[in-house]
């Protein structure tokens, strides 16, 4: 049995998918204010003064909270549909389709959440492992449910879902620290591998 994940930001993708979800949903004018008047937030994630995920949950609160989920899961179909195909690595979307190919089963293990990932990784066949938003009563509320897809996160989230041991190879693709720990699993490890 052969098994191949994927990190999503950076890896299929050229930028932060999130940040280019928030500017889709909110507008450029929206997306700048917003981006300025958390500039204190990027600044702290920068020194390591808070978690990815305190910075992620306090952008999604200052843009989201509030607002009803399925008005939110609208504006992220549209991203997929309209937004999210010029942001591949075209090297990475061939190589997942060449996986495919010879028998492996993909999983996409993302700290994005799954919201604006899986209609995508629906369409292709592809697993999704991901980060999840929390809502009340069908109302975002800016905070995540449960623990940030990164770093141990996605591997524990994997073991969760996976018994490697089945797995006579297993390929991980990343580009990120946050990945590292998920290369670790790996039979083959390939470290930020379509960048030109």
């Amino acid at each position: 049995m052969k098994i191949a994940f994927f990190d999503f930001d950076g890896t299929i993708t050229t930028k932060d998918t999130m940040l280019e979800m928030i500017r889709y949903q909110k507008g450029k004018a929206g997306f700048y204010a917003g981006f300025l008047i958390n500039i204190p937030v990027f600044a702290a994630l920068k020194l390591k003064l808070i978690s990815n995920q305190s910075a992620k949950e306090k952008l999604l609160t200052y843009f989201f909270k509030g607002v009803e989920l399925a008005s939110f899961q609208t504006g992220c179909d549209g991203f997929i549909d309209n937004k999210l195909p010029g942001l591949f690595r075209p090297e990475a979307i061939t190589e997942i389709k060449r996986l495919q190919d010879s028998g492996f089963e993909v999983v996409i293990v993302s700290a994005s959440a799954e919201n604006w990932i899986k209609r995508w990784s629906d369409s292709i066949g592809v697993n999704l492992i991901a980060t999840r938003l929390e809502a009340i009563e069908e109302l975002l509320t800016g905070k995540l449910a449960g623990i940030n897809c990164n770093s141990n996160e996605k591997v524990a989230r994997i073991k969760e879902v996976y018994d490697l041991s089945k797995y006579d190879e297993i390929y991980c693709f990343g580009d990120s620290t946050g990945d590292k720990p998920m290369l670790a699993l790996a039979t083959k490890a390939f470290y930020k591998p379509f960048r030109n």
